[in-house]
């Protein structure tokens, strides 16, 4: 279907475009041109620069899709970029100005994500997190087979600790663009009570998928399709 706007999806820690792999067959399958956004995951401010590089070299309308971190880096991405019709969140932080990821997991009670990092001190007195194998299915993936979590274990990227306690600067673009968001209902990184809290500030069109863990978008790929999609046809499609 030509003039169909560009879905762009990015991916938070713990993670790399592959997870988006089912949710992408579906949506090239349903005639959108996809991209997967590579989000370095150093710092907010450098991840969102990176990704609005990438925007803008996208021609016609967008619908922006971020998971967890991801959420974070795309309300910065966006701001300014007349093409972004959209925004969609998937179990993702929708942080206000000066909020950062590790504040916003700690706002209510729930998270396992504290008790599940690994660190990986770096050369240049950085330390980068990933999740522990060994929770990685129960806390990180708990409704997603444990081959399949294994697999994501093995192959997720960290993120920096910088990049996590880095609070939000500048205008966020969920102020003045549509948002939606995808709460899972069972999220044990992000309290689906906290996720609730954003989506409900952001003025967002939500669902909420229960029993889906932080990784929604890899268990629940129609749920996920079909609220993209929605967002597709009410801010890009003639009404």
């Amino acid at each position: 279907m030509s003039g169909n706007p560009t879905i762009v999806l990015v991916h938070g820690a713990f993670a790399d475009s592959s997870g988006f792999n089912a949710v992408a067959k579906r949506l090239v399958a349903d005639g959108y041109p996809v991209v997967a956004a590579p989000n370095p995951l150093r710092g907010l401010a450098f991840d969102a620069k990176h990704v609005k590089a990438l925007l803008d070299s996208i021609e016609g309308p967008i619908v922006l899709v971020g998971h967890s971190y991801g959420g974070a880096v795309i309300s910065t991405a966006a701001e300014g970029n007349a093409n972004v019709k959209a925004l969609v969140y998937l179990a993702a932080f929708v942080p206000e100005t000066g909020e950062s990821a590790q504040a916003l997991v700690e706002k209510f009670p729930g998270s396992t994500v504290g008790e599940s990092l690994k660190p990986v001190p770096l050369p240049d007195g950085q330390v980068d997190l990933y999740i522990d194998p060994k929770v990685f299915h129960p806390h990180f993936a708990a409704d997603v087979s444990a081959e399949e979590a294994t697999l994501y274990s093995i192959t997720q990227r960290p993120a920096t600790g910088a990049a996590l306690g880095e609070p939000a600067t500048g205008p966020q673009a969920w102020h003045t663009i549509p948002n939606y968001n995808l709460i899972s209902g069972a999220d044990r990184i992000i309290p689906p009570a906290t996720q609730e809290f954003m989506a409900q500030r952001s003025g967002a069109k939500t669902q909420v998928v229960e029993g889906a863990s932080h990784m929604v978008f890899v268990s629940r790929p129609g749920a996920t399709v079909a609220l993209i999609e929605t967002a597709v046809q009410e801010q890009t499609l003639p009404q």
